[in-house]
């Protein structure tokens, strides 16, 4: 954290751990660029109605509803969290590694977007995190501005100091990340965030406001959004540097997190401030300075847990987890270590401070583990490829390389969990990394699992591709990204137990991915999805690699499927589903899997009883691979799916309620929704045009950027524990018959002209045409018949504040054609005197509620006052929403007899004055 965001995090790596607290804030050279996920281009450039995500102010907290809030309806996060199965050390890479130690996970979601964060687009380099075996608490962290932020202010070529529009102090995660983190047992953690430079005059002070009651309408606040988007808690980075918590605001900061964590929220706090006085001071260990912010003796239990500050060394860490005890406190509970990822990146950069000695004397961590910014495999190609910003984080030829640094970060150098260690021979120069200082997280952490029950299916889908298939062949041959469909992860990458030379494991994409030169399998690309796991090389003794950690019943009918294809020429080795069960976890029982040696036609799928371990627990499933009489050269088989059924008749029923909400003709975008069940029925909901996969997700809503084909039918199936599709609900849809072209021309008296084309091959019939404003506790409607033929009407009497609006167009037995934009916008309301205080000569002023306030002059005797900004030397003749320094809101004229005059300007450029004196 320290001061700043996680985009400038790579600026400092060479010099962080020889500056002070005090230097810290103002001692970082800006870097343009780093690691921002610039705008998408061409085909997977924003569609025009696309749902975004946005930041929050503390105003907008306050005033948040469901209904009001920009795209609120369509980024919901709807997966339950997940139970994990419990731990089993015979399974473990590392059998004699406590299971108790617990990961917090920092980090942006698919990149570190301003106004371009998605639950899901057309867009393969986008980050997709597939180790959620190791976390356990995952939270979003990157800049976000505030809603209705006018995307032109955002130049993607200036540096981070010129970014001259608002960012919100509170950023919820994307819901695609929340349904993968719950998918797999993982809390998912939104962050408040105050700091002098990054959240300009936005303070703390905001957030505490209480009402006659003496409750905290924010807390409230974030408890409904909390539920409403489906996320879990808050992370807390409190790092107002210019003044720090004022002391008098301590005990009701404590009471405003105590009420979140009564309300079943996880909060974690971050080691910035001082219990006495508020200052800024960190301590790199917990003890008596911060843990009140956890556990306070007169409130009690405040906080769920801290995350350290960096600079931690072995004294420090043995002290916290004895502070904790003397707490009554659990430290693998309640204390994270904290590791910046974006600063020593794989320990190149000679980081003073590794988790060896977060280890006691049994070789167990006392406390628990937080990284921040360990996406920086991803955002940080360019800066790891020598400083010069090509945009390689979004090409999508260097993809390969995010997956072998996230694998050499997670599971080690040596990316095999078993040997997680650091190894300084291990060759990651390719890759620009290094094995000499880093140990994997897996050396630490051990794996986690969801995997259980009598069922299990996975696709070795990695929640992103260049193309989809289905059943093998390609359904859209488009690039995705959507972490909502991911499969649970492989739980080892890559854990092998063999014999001689080492096969090598990889995902495979197809013919369109560059794999990169360490690989050398023959692309094949995925079954369903965008991925298939393959295993190829030198076959020269028994090989066998573990893939998941389960907890799986076996019974009297259940079965074992197993897709794969083997492209290789047909040979006498052998290929054996391996399952290691919990009453005998030292022992790999072989299924076979008849001719698998021979070169197959494309997929294959051969189906295996599991009969004879009736009523056993399988507590671990892999693959077996052996040679037979030869050594096989240039061996491969890719393996699409596994699936294990328990004989009972598991199909969902089929959805109901499809239907068409939105449907935007020009922009061929579509909205579409249904009525969802239960994820104990349903786990995931598919959706296909005129045959071609759309898309999925766990939810009843999905946003269609581009439909392929004007007319045809849509199609819906829900999909079972075991992947089984149901039969699918059908909507036929025909833009070809519908009006096109659709023009809005709002006027500042209220009147908008709406103008249209009829469609040359059906007859003209009357228009219902309604117009109703969005994302608004008090909507607007206001609906007008056009005369069969006619091309345009007249709409009066419409508000004229810059309302969002959905426009309708209907004909009877027609498909309704929908056009969004934004009503005129002529008006903005005075600053209120009320929110100005005065103290003799001395004027502060509160920062405007209004949605879309911009600026704010004031005026002394018709001269405009100038107000510093952050982060540059700067001053401007206005307050600037978002930069300008919150000491600046306090100012003291020259004279006390001189004219004041406030004038508000919002994104539009209305303006209205206030009158001070």
């Amino acid at each position: 954290m320290k001061l700043r965001s996680v985009h400038r995090l790579i600026a400092a790596r060479s010099t962080v751990f020889a500056l002070t607290s005090a230097m810290l804030s103002f001692s970082f050279a800006p870097m343009a660029l780093a690691g921002d996920t610039l705008p998408y281009q061409g085909e997977s450039a924003k569609g025009a109605n696309q749902p975004y995500q946005h930041g929050y102010t503390s105003s907008n907290i306050m005033e948040w509803t469901p209904e009001s809030d920009v795209y609120g309806d369509m980024l919901r996060a709807r997966v339950p969290l997940q139970k994990r199965i419990g731990a089993f050390p015979a399974t473990q890479a590392k059998p004699a590694l406590s299971p108790k130690t617990q990961n917090f996970t920092l980090s942006g979601d698919y990149g570190n977007a301003f106004f371009d964060s998605y639950s899901y687009t057309n867009e393969f380099s986008e980050y997709l995190f597939n180790f959620w075996q190791y976390t356990d608490y995952y939270g979003s962290w990157h800049g976000m501005p505030t809603a209705e932020v006018p995307e032109e202010l955002y130049d993607p070529n200036k540096d981070w100091t010129e970014k001259w529009f608002e960012f919100g102090v509170l950023n919820i995660p994307n819901p695609g990340y929340t349904n993968a983190a719950h998918k797999n047992g993982v809390r998912s953690i939104a962050c408040i965030f105050f700091s002098d430079n990054d959240r300009g005059p936005q303070t703390y002070k905001q957030l505490l406001v209480q009402d006659s009651k003496g409750e905290f309408l924010a807390a409230k606040k974030l408890v409904e959004m909390a539920r409403y988007y489906g996320y879990d808690g808050y992370f807390f980075n409190q790092e107002e540097a210019a003044k720090g918590v004022a002391p008098e605001d301590i005990s009701r900061y404590k009471q405003f997190m105590k009420y979140l964590t009564d309300q079943g929220m996880y909060v974690q706090w971050y080691d910035s401030i001082l219990d006495s006085t508020g200052k800024i001071a960190y301590q790199n260990e917990f003890n008596a300075n911060n843990s009140p912010f956890v556990k306070d003796p007169k409130f009690g239990q405040v906080s769920d847990s801290i995350f350290l500050n960096y600079w931690w060394n072995k004294s420090k860490l043995q002290q916290s987890s004895e502070h904790a005890k003397s707490l009554g406190l659990d430290s693998l509970k309640t204390v994270f270590a904290g590791v910046e990822g974006g600063n020593g990146d794989f320990g190149r950069w000679k980081q003073k401070y590794d988790l060896r000695l977060n280890l006691d004397d049994q070789g167990q961590p006392m406390n628990s583990i937080a990284t921040l910014g360990a996406d920086f495999t991803h955002h940080a190609l360019d800066e790891d490829m020598g400083g010069t910003d090509m945009n390689r984080r979004a090409d999508d030829n260097y993809q390969w390389m995010t997956f072998v640094r996230d694998r050499a970060w997670w599971s080690g150098p040596n990316q095999d969990p078993s040997r997680a260690e650091r190894n300084a021979n291990v060759d990651l120069s390719d890759v620009k990394a290094s094995g000499a200082n880093w140990d994997g997280i897996a050396a630490y952490i051990t794996e986690r699992s969801v995997i259980q029950g009598s069922q299990f299916g996975t696709n070795f889908n990695t929640g992103h591709g260049l193309e989809y298939y289905v059943n093998g062949s390609v359904s859209n041959g488009k690039e995705w990204s959507n972490i909502n469909i991911q499969d649970v992860p492989v739980t080892w990458q890559w854990w092998w137990d063999n014999k001689g030379g080492k096969l090598t494991a990889d995902f495979d994409y197809g013919s369109k991915y560059n794999k990169g030169e360490r690989y050398t399998y023959q692309p094949v690309g995925g079954y369903n999805g965008g991925s298939s796991l393959v295993v190829n090389g030198k076959l020269d003794a028994d090989n066998f690699l573990r893939l998941y950690k389960t907890e799986l019943s076996v019974a009297k009918d259940s079965k074992l499927s197993i897709t794969y294809n083997k492209s290789s020429a047909s040979d006498k080795s052998s290929m054996n589903v391996g399952l290691i069960f919990k009453d005998h976890p030292d022992k790999i029982v072989k299924v076979k899997i008849p001719n698998s040696g021979d070169k197959t036609k494309g997929w294959t799928t051969q189906l295996l009883d599991l009969k004879p371990y009736k009523d056993r627990t399988i507590a671990a499933i892999g693959l077996s691979f052996e040679k037979g009489p030869k050594i096989v050269d240039n061996y491969q088989m890719n393996i699409g799916q596994i699936k294990l059924t328990d004989g009972s008749e598991d199909r969902p029923e089929t959805p109901t309620g499809f239907k068409l909400t939105k449907v935007l003709t020009d922009t061929k975008e579509m909205m579409v929704s249904w009525d969802i069940q239960d994820y104990s029925k349903v786990k995931q909901y598919n959706l296909y045009e005129n045959g071609s996969y759309i898309g999925g997700i766990y939810d009843s809503v999905f946003y269609i950027k581009s439909l392929n084909k004007p007319a045809g039918e849509l199609t819906l199936t829900a999909v079972g524990a075991d992947g089984t599709e149901s039969a699918p609900a059908k909507l036929n849809y025909d833009l070809n018959s519908t009006v096109s072209h659709i023009s809005v021309k709002p006027n500042s008296n209220g009147e908008a002209t709406v103008s249209w084309s009829n469609p040359a091959a059906a007859p003209s019939v009357p228009l219902a045409i309604t117009l109703t404003t969005e994302y608004t506790d008090n909507p607007f409607t206001k609906t007008i018949t056009a005369a069969s033929g006619d091309g345009s009407v007249l709409l009066t009497g419409l508000p004229v504040n810059g309302d969002r609006y959905t426009l309708t167009l209907s004909a009877s037995g027609k498909t309704p054609v929908t056009y969004r934009g934004r009503l005129a916008d002529k008006q903005v309301e005075a600053y209120p005197k009320e929110m100005v205080t005065v103290k003799g000569n001395t004027y502060t002023l509160a920062l405007p509620t209004l949605k879309d306030w911009h600026y704010l002059y004031v005026y002394e005797d018709n001269v405009p006052l100038e107000f510093g900004v952050t982060y540059v030397p700067k001053k401007f003749p206005y307050i600037l929403r978002g930069r300008t320094k919150l000491g600046e809101l306090t100012f003291t004229p020259s004279s006390t007899t001189s004219k004041l005059k406030l004038v508000i300007e919002d994104y539009a450029g209305n303006q209205a004055a206030t009158y001070l004196r």
